[in-house]
């Protein structure tokens, strides 16, 4: 006979590796990937560090997991934000500002997952969700050409660009050796007009 796990046993083990997520993206929020260790996170889920792998075979794992649903999160945000109402214009204003914004408030969250030192396969999963990123940035991007706001080009070079553009703009700004932002709104806006001025359109007022 073939054993089957029940719904009941289905939706724990979905619980259980959720609770995980959870606690390891709470500790990264206040600590970063350092603060992030195995044994922490599990205090915070309330499990023990065996349960932990039992999810998660290594650390790396489960960062990157932490990663993509943040990620993924972010990305609903901007494709709400990409087929809303506006020119295109404002719309690609709109979801750098989004982003950077909400980097900005969580500094420690996003330092992690833009550049902080971690292990190769951290970076590697950082590189494909900047392509999801991109991916949506060139939507915009394309539909703000086909309007005639902006130039001919290519999107998705524009698109890459604009992304690590905005990503480097703040590495400065939320990362361990950062200052108090004086002007968080002047340096939101700085950073949304070049990505705009980028592609060839006119910064809203």
């Amino acid at each position: 006979m073939v054993y089957r796990r029940s719904a009941l046993m289905e939706e724990r083990l979905a619980s259980n590796r959720e609770r995980i997520v959870d606690a390891c993206r709470t500790l990264i929020a206040e600590g970063g990937l350092r603060g992030a260790q195995i044994s922490a996170v599990a205090h915070v889920a309330g499990m023990s560090t065996g349960m932990i792998y039992r999810y998660f075979k290594a650390k790396t794992d489960l960062f990157v997991e932490v990663l993509e649903a943040a990620v993924t999160s972010e990305i609903e945000r901007l494709d709400a934000i990409r087929v809303g109402p506006g020119s295109a214009t404002e719309r690609l204003y709109a979801a750098v500002e989004s982003f950077t914004r909400r980097a900005l408030a969580g500094p420690n969250l996003a330092y992690a997952f833009i550049a902080e030192p971690a292990d190769p396969e951290v970076d590697v999963a950082r590189i494909r969700e900047r392509r999801r990123f991109a991916s949506v940035i060139g939507l915009i991007v394309a539909d703000g050409i086909a309007r005639g706001e902006f130039a001919p080009q290519n999107v998705d070079a524009s698109a890459a660009c604009i992304v690590g553009a905005y990503t480097e703009a703040l590495v400065g700004p939320i990362g361990p050796a950062r200052e108090p932002v004086r002007d968080r709104d002047a340096l939101i806006r700085s950073i949304c007009t070049f990505c705009v001025r980028a592609v060839g359109g006119t910064p809203p007022p």
